[in-house]
């Protein structure tokens, strides 16, 4: 009943059956047979994701224009496409545009659809995570055209979240049309949302990046290539629509002495400490409206009276404001105008934002975020004359560390600021700076201004990457080589008296078949065994009906996870690749499970094995036992 055979290493073969299905099941290759990371799907992927992309690209200027076209018609009265900002010349009028564009907004949303709500990058979030990436139609049309009337009417947004949310419905869209697979129809969505970011600002690398930090939640060719394309493709038509010159141009920045990297360094960890607070208080707000007796229909024009009563007083905190960011980093706005956008402006957004109007979080938070770097920078030269620093660079460090902290999208945010200035000396003090916030925000916030909301409705957000265990681990690795195992020749009344013999032993649903010599023959389930309708005498061979599914020695554990799902088993044969029919082992959901645990622990017991601290306390406590000895 329990034949020995030595494990032997195993080279290729094919797992052909299920049992379940009565049907044959895909061969399971051997490891790095046939497994190509890139096939011609990912082609197919990426020729669509480039025509999305050339699609987003032209739907993001026609979203600059209208944006452009609401903010004339709307505080000067004028129908043109030429670049604008809010004003208060209108008077106490201008309190009352935000409010129209809020009511508006508020109308589409619940009857249009709710999905227009927010800034767009938390919702494509939730949609690849709790729905296949499936976005409805609708969204492609109805949130550009709500967030260009809640930022053409003042709301104090940027352009960069509605057109990300638009390329994101756009690429599930044409995903759905293309029939393709969830994961692809994922790969399709973020393609789109990233395509966005790149058509607006002119930032390729940096939309991959936030691709891999934010929405695909993995790193493979598969993914990344149709991405990477997209994106190039967006920063194309940012290019031939927007023009060759950076989108936040500025003078060039010194070279960073080491004394001014480790005052931008310092600077970072007070912006990522002002970076939790802002994340914190936009969701504070949210809850204050969600307290309201009122239908959130209404939130949005709520929430625009506080941008109008503020925009009167300072025009400069509404509308788009890719204007603030460049005067910013000039390092010449004057103190009172930093005030204004680093308290003013975050009161307004923040309000705005909480609402559930329709708009976006990265402009407002490089805003924001600029004007603190900037006041910050100020106040360090009061008192440090000969630090070193440069103010234009405390602005620019300011406005990224605000986004790597709220976000924790850090790499995003050190690419974006290089990318869109073209300052290669910031790159350094970009790094320190964006570190140091990324890492002070994990100590004042659980969750992210990208992830709070969706993680309320209990959707788990992936807070890193890491390569799958069960990929790593082969079959050989967690086998059990004593396979328990019955004899072809024992009629059905012996089989079931082992079984309740060796009970907990034998206790799958499943048993394997082997002949005198301990060859496999197949395998046979519970259920079949204690049939009323078998014949007790009958051998139990007779209940074989085909050949069994089988798993090698060097095929993964996924592989073997995959098997067992479709064929419906929870004890697969390990046999040997050069004789199928040689059976070495068996291996169980129990056996999976342990290696998956121990694996997973493998990096913390590492870490005890190296810490310093707990190796000197063992050494302390020998030499003090040996001292007491000797004396």
């Amino acid at each position: 009943m329990n034949p020995k055979k030595k494990p032997k290493s195993l080279k290729s073969g094919v797992i052909p059956v299920s049992l379940s299905l009565h049907k044959e099941v895909s061969d399971v290759p051997a490891r790095d047979d046939k497994a190509a990371p890139v096939t011609r799907r990912v082609l197919y992927l990426s020729l669509q994701a480039i025509g999305n992309a050339i699609v987003i690209g032209i739907v993001a200027k026609a979203l600059v224009a209208v944006i452009d076209l609401i903010t004339n018609l709307a505080f000067y009265g004028r129908f043109s496409f030429a670049d604008a900002d809010p004003s208060n010349r209108l008077g106490l009028l201008v309190i009352i545009i935000p409010v129209i564009g809020g009511l508006i907004v508020g109308i589409m949303a619940r009857y249009g659809n709710a999905g227009i709500r927010g800034h767009g990058i938390p919702e494509a979030m939730e949609q690849v995570l709790v729905n296949e990436s499936r976005i409805s139609p609708i969204i492609t049309f109805l949130k550009p055209l709500s967030a260009a009337i809640a930022i053409g009417t003042g709301g104090p947004f940027g352009a960069e979240g509605p057109i990300i949310a638009t390329g994101g419905a756009l690429g599930s869209v044409t995903g759905q049309i293309m029939r393709i697979t969830a994961s692809e129809r994922k790969i399709m969505l973020t393609a789109g949302a990233c395509a966005g970011m790149s058509a607006i600002f002119g930032s390729p690398v940096a939309g991959v990046l936030l691709a891999i930090e934010l929405l695909l939640f993995e790193f493979s060719p598969r993914s990344i290539i149709p991405v990477a394309l997209s994106c190039a493709t967006g920063a194309a038509t940012h290019i031939a629509l927007f023009g060759t010159r950076p989108m936040f141009a500025m003078a060039d920045i010194p070279s960073p002495t080491p004394a001014a990297l480790a005052v931008y360094v310092f600077f970072g960890v007070l912006i990522g400490v002002l970076a939790a607070f802002v994340s914190k208080s936009v969701y504070l707000i949210e809850d204050l409206f969600d307290r309201l007796p009122l239908h959130w229909m209404w939130w949005p024009a709520l929430g625009a009276i506080v941008v109008g009563v503020i925009g009167y007083f300072y025009p400069v905190t509404m509308g788009v404001g890719y204007d603030n960011i460049r005067h910013l980093l000039s390092g010449t706005l004057p103190i009172t105008l930093l005030l204004v956008l680093g308290f003013l402006k975050f009161i307004s957004w923040s309000v705005a934002l909480g609402s559930g109007t329709s708009g976006g979080t990265l402009a407002p938070l490089f805003t924001i975020g600029g004007a603190l770097g900037g006041l910050i920078g100020l106040w360090t030269l009061s008192l440090f004359p000969h630090c070193g620093i440069n103010l234009p660079t405390a602005v620019l460090i300011g406005m990224a560390a605000m986004f790597a902290g709220a976000s924790r999208a850090l790499l995003t945010s050190i690419v974006f600021a290089v990318e869109t200035t073209q300052q290669p000396h910031g790159l350094l003090p970009l790094l320190g700076a964006c570190t140091a916030a990324y890492f002070v925000s994990f100590f004042l916030m659980k969750g992210t201004i990208m992830t709070e909301k969706i993680e309320r409705r209990g959707v788990i957000t992936p807070h890193s990457l890491q390569p799958d265990i069960l990929e790593k681990v082969q079959v050989k690795e967690v086998m059990d080589p004593q396979a328990k195992v019955i004899s072809a020749d024992s009629t059905i009344r012996e089989s079931r008296r082992l079984i309740l013999e060796y009970e907990g032993e034998m206790a799958a649903g499943q048993f394997i078949v082997v002949d005198i010599k301990g060859n496999l023959l197949g395998m046979v389930s519970r259920r079949e065994i204690f049939d009323m309708a078998a014949e007790p005498s009958d051998p139990l061979a007779r209940l074989i009906t085909q050949a069994p599914p089988r798993i090698y020695t060097d095929n993964t554990l996924n592989q073997a996870v995959d098997l067992m799902g479709v064929a419906g088993l929870d004890i697969l044969p390990v046999v040997n690749r050069e004789n199928p029919h040689e059976l070495i082992g068996t291996i169980t959901p129990q056996n999976i499970f342990r290696a998956f645990a121990l694996r997973s622990k493998e990096d913390e017991l590492s870490r005890h094995s190296v810490s310093l601290r707990r190796k000197g306390l063992k050494m302390f406590a020998r030499g003090k036992h040996l001292f007491q000895r000797e004396k």
